[in-house]
This record gives structure tokens, C-alpha cells and sequence, in this order.
């Protein structure tokens, strides 16, 4: 047998392989500068990881207008040059290969999400996708997922480690660097200066077009991301409300206040029967005794928006996402005026709403018939919440119970076996497999049993003995279920369909809790008639509560003209 010949050098990874071999791998990859890696995969992002933006930025556009060709090639040129700017800065010879082959594996899953469920990757959606808990995580990981992974990350970042960096001195580097980099500027300007009018119309109309960029939209938005929230780490929350008392009318109430406060998951207005939907998706509450708010809109298009949001006194109508981060909550508010406050949670946390105060994570509670070892119903949440409530003899307490939900893509593990109505139902994470019809079949049975467990709730307040009680049940944020090939939610709020942002809300009162709080109900269905939003909640719940603060705003009252005056 002919033996290859050697050429040993220790110092070389590649020392012991056959020269013949070595030489014949050399001609598939050959040795380039790191300025050529970055712009080639500069190029590959620009071509192959928009699917997105490329329709988007060219909407309503004539292929056969020369005018669309020159702006699409400027567009094409400022995204490669602003990719290549953006990794010139971190890129060099040593962080290349491990830095690229993450970033192209990172790009496709962000990809996949983007093309499948019509994701932008803003800061309120990466904030979300950090706060994500493994279960989560998991329901999102499919077979889809792992193929485009594989042919759009996993492939270009194989060939990536395959390249051989060429060496130079640092001088040179250093020189060529500074040259790449003043050159992608420029070619930036100048594209930008050609089609400037166009550009500037298309950010003026359509801002959120920045944010399918990819991978430049993930890697912009994660930064400024965490970034904030590692100031709001370091830092206490601004006070809200510390002069917060409750008004005289409280000593003439027979009994404490229980104020139970339900936060939806991912239910939408469009679905929910009491709201007119073709199916009667809430059959309990249509029997009983509530007040229904048919035309609720919310703050955000995700949990990580909304909740923090809806429970700020700042709201939509005076959106600042990092002042109501920064500042206590109304949970907080209800505290100072020495009401106990309780956050039950069945989903991914508070959210920062409840920072400093009571919380009971149950979603990972091994509960038989309610848990299955990695979720749980929404049930668990109304486990022991009887001996809660016996805690609080004498003291004004408000309960929050945070649901799972509706909450997407694995809606039919929302629900137990029985609530199986609506059939075929979609029994699995990855939506595209399934029809939208049954989608739409999984999510309703899931809003029957958010139904249920509502009827639940109210159930356990009436028979409990120590105090007048109260629910409101409100969802965070709404769903698409494949309306116009859109998916799930998360959606910048400017451009987000009322599926994402319509919401359902009812109420329901003891007559107790209605006769010392002084709220006429009919007043209250009136009302229910009318336009209303989750900036409602903070001052509503002060305002029933009777709570006296300058942090209470009577315009956002909704209860305000149905309470009797003195009450």
C-alpha cells in the first residue's frame, strides 16, 4: 500500500492529515481575509435571511418600474453595509469562526419564527423571548424548526468553519479594518442619499419595518434590551401612590374586602361568546350574574408589554415602557393604603408588577389530575386559595390569579380531555401542520375552559363567609390564528390586528360587595357598552376600592359614575 507523505508541524491542528488530503481540501476552502468572511456573510443575510423585509420595504411597488430596482439595490447595499459595520466592530481573526457560526444558527431560528408566525424582533418582543421559561421554550421547538435550522443556520455555519483566516500583521489589520469599515459607511450614504426620499417614506409610514432586519433587528433590540433592564435591576421601583389611604366609607363596610383580579392569557375578544362569537365559548358566564365589557382594548400585544402596563397608572394613553418599569405597581399602591395584596401565578412570573410583595409560583406544582409533570391547568391556581383567604380574616385582600390561558402554539394542552367540544382540534406545537380550522377548534376549547374556571372562581368567592367579594377578569393581550397568515401575537402595536389587541373583560359583585361599595349594576352595564382599554384597570380598582391617592385619576374610573356618592 502507498503511504501518503506527512508533513509534521506541531503546532498545526491539521499537522497529522495526509498533505495530498490537505492540498485537496485547500482548493474547496480556500484562505480569505476576515473582511471578506464578514462581507460575504453580510451578503448571505441581506439575500437569504429577509423574507420578511424584502416584501414588506417593496410593497405596492411595479416590478417593471426602474425606480423599484434602484431602490430595492439601494436598500440591498445599506443592509449588507450595515450588517458588515455591525460585525467589523466584533469580528476578527480569532472570534470569526465561533462568533459567525452562533450568529447563523441564532439568524435561522430567528428566521423561522418570522416567516412562520409573522414575528418582529423589537425590544418588548425580545424582552419577551428572555423572560421565556423552559416550558415555553420547549412548545416551540419542532421538527419545522430543526430542518430550516439545519439548511439556513447549521450548513453556512459548517462551511464558515471550514474557512482558513488569513494572517497578517497588526498594523495591516488595523489599516484594512479601518478601510472596510469607512467604506461600508459610505456605501451606506450614498445608497441612502439616492433613494432618500423613498427611504425616508418608507421608516415615516411603516417604522416597523426596521425590525425585520435580520439579523441586525435581533441584535439592535437584544442590546437595548438588556441594557435597560440591567439598570432597572439595580435600582428600587419610583413610588406610586404612598400617600394612598382608604377613605372613610371603609369603616362602615360589615366586612373586609376580598378584590379578586384574574389575568387572562392570550384570550381575544373575537372568540369570546359572550361577545357575540357564533359559538357560545363562555356558556357559564352567559348564565351568570356578570357584567360583560364588550369593546376592551389592551396596552400591548404581549405579556411582557401588557401586564406591566395595565397595572401602571401611566398606561397606553401615556405609554413611557421604561417609566412604568422603573415605578411601583397598583398592587403596590393598595399596600401603602394597607390593603394585602397576593400574586398567584400560573404562567412566567409578574412581570416586575408584584416586585417586593406576595407571589405563589404554581405552575410547577405536581398536582394529580391538574398537572402532568410539566404544565398545569389553570385550576391549580384556585388550589387552597379557600385557606388564603382564611389567612386574611379581618384584612382587605386582593388576589391576583395570572392564568396559562390560551396561551399558544400547544393550545389543546390547555384544557383537559373533557373540554374536547369543538373536534379535529390541533394537537400539536407546530400550527403550520394543522388547518386553521382546527386551530381555531384547539383555541376555542381552551376559552371553555377559561369559562370554567372562571365559573370556578366565583364559586369559592360566594361560599366563603369572611368577606364581601369581587372578581375582574381581564386578558392581557389577544391572538391571530392565522387571519391574513398571521400567527400567535407580538406584533409592534402599530400595526397589530384587533385579534391582537381586543380583549375580553367581565365583572362580578356579591351583593355585599355592591351594596358597600355603592356600584349599581345596571349603571355598570351601561357603561360595559362603551369603549374602554387597560388603562382603565389602575384607577378602577382604586376607585372601587375606595383608596384616596393623587395617583388616582377619575376620567380612567370606569365605576366612577356608577358608585353612589358617600358610599
Amino acid at each position: 500500500m502507498k503511504n501518503y507523505p506527512l508533513q509534521i508541524n506541531p503546532t498545526s491542528p491539521d499537522s497529522f492529515k495526509p498533505l495530498a488530503l490537505r492540498r485537496f481540501m485547500a482548493g474547496w476552502f480556500p484562505s480569505i481575509s476576515s473582511e471578506m468572511l464578514i462581507l460575504g456573510a453580510s451578503i448571505f443575510f441581506s439575500l437569504f435571511c429577509n423574507q420578511l423585509f424584502w416584501p414588506a420595504s417593496l410593497a405596492g411597488r411595479s416590478a417593471t418600474d426602474i425606480h423599484t430596482w434602484i431602490f430595492a439595490g439601494s436598500i440591498f447595499f445599506i443592509v449588507t453595509a450595515i450588517h458588515s459595520i455591525l460585525l467589523g466592530l466584533v469580528v476578527n481573526r480569532w472570534t470569526a469562526k465561533p462568533l459567525l457560526s452562533i450568529l447563523l444558527i441564532a439568524t435561522a431560528v430567528a428566521g423561522y419564527y418570522m416567516n412562520t408566525y409573522t414575528v418582529f424582533f423589537d425590544t418588548s418582543m425580545m424582552r419577551n423571548i428572555f423572560q421565556t421559561d423552559v416550558k415555553e421554550a420547549r412548545e416551540l421547538f419542532t421538527w419545522n424548526m430543526l430542518g430550516y435550522v439545519l439548511l439556513y443556520g447549521a450548513l453556512p455555519a459548517l462551511l464558515v468553519t471550514k474557512l482558513s483566516i488569513r494572517k497578517q500583521a497588526w498594523q495591516r489589520t488595523l489599516v484594512k479594518r479601518g478601510a472596510f469599515l469607512l467604506g461600508s459607511v459610505a456605501v451606506a450614504a450614498v445608497c441612502t442619499v439616492i433613494s432618500f426620499q423613498d427611504l425616508s417614506a418608507l421608516m415615516r409610514n411603516h417604522k416597523e419595518v426596521r425590525y425585520l432586519v435580520t439579523p441586525g433587528n435581533f441584535i439592535v433590540s437584544s442590546t437595548r434590551t438588556l441594557l435597560a433592564d440591567s439598570g432597572d435591576t439595580q435600582t428600587a421601583r419610583l413610588p406610586v401612590g404612598a400617600d394612598a389611604r382608604l377613605a372613610a366609607a371603609w369603616s362602615q363596610r360589615p366586612k373586609p374586602a376580598l378584590f379578586v383580579i384574574v389575568v387572562g392569557e392570550t384570550a381575544r375578544s373575537a372568540n369570546w361568546g359572550l361577545n357575540g362569537y357564533e359559538r357560545q365559548t363562555t356558556p357559564n358566564m352567559a348564565r351568570a350574574h356578570i357584567v360583560n365589557f364588550r369593546d376592551v382594548e389592551s396596552c400591548g400585544t404581549n405579556t411582557e408589554v401588557s401586564v406591566p402596563c395595565m397595572f401602571s397608572p401611566f398606561g397606553r394613553h401615556d405609554y413611557d415602557e421604561d417609566k412604568i418599569r422603573k415605578h411601583e405597581s397598583l398592587l403596590h399602591v393598595l399596600e401603602h393604603a394597607g390593603i394585602r395584596t397576593l400574586w398567584r401565578d400560573n404562567q412566567s412570573g409578574c412581570k416586575g408588577v408584584c416586585k417586593g410583595l406576595a407571589i405563589q409560583r404554581l405552575d410547577a406544582s405536581k398536582q394529580a389530575g391538574v398537572c402532568d409533570g410539566d404544565r398545569c391547568l389553570d385550576e391549580i391556581l384556585l388550589t387552597d386559595l379557600d385557606e388564603e383567604i382564611q389567612k386574611h380574616q379581618g384584612e382587605n385582600l386582593v388576589v391576583v390569579l395570572h392564568q396559562l390561558g390560551n396561551h399558544g402554539p400547544s393550545y389543546s394542552h390547555r384544557y383537559p380531555e373533557s373540554f374536547r367540544k369543538y373536534k379535529p382540534t390541533c394537537e400539536q406545537a407546530d400550527l403550520g401542520k394543522c388547518t386553521r380550522q382546527e386551530i381555531v377548534n384547539s383555541y376555542d376549547n381552551a376559552l371553555l375552559y377559561t369559562d370554567h374556571f372562571l365559573d370556578q372562581t366565583i364559586r369559592r368567592l360566594q361560599v366563603q363567609s369572611t368577606h364581601e367579594a369581587a372578581m375582574l377578569y381581564i386578558s392581557d393581550h389577544g391572538e391571530s390564528l392565522g387571519e391574513n397568515g398571521i400567527y400567535l401575537h407580538g406584533l409592534p402595536y402599530a400595526i397589530a390586528p384587533k385579534e391582537q389587541t381586543r380583549v375580553p373583560m367581565l365583572m362580578w359583585l356579591d351583593d355585599g360587595f355592591a351594596s358597600s361599595s355603592g356600584i349599581d349594576r345596571d349603571c355598570l352595564g351601561q357603561i360595559a357598552k362603551h369603549p374602554l382599554s387597560h388603562d382603565y384597570l389602575f384607577h378602577s380598582v382604586l376607585g372601587i376600592l375606595k383608596v384616596d391617592t393623587k395617583a388616582y385619576n377619575k376620567n380612567f374610573d370606569f365605576t366612577a359614575g356608577c358608585r353612589a356618592q358617600g358610599a
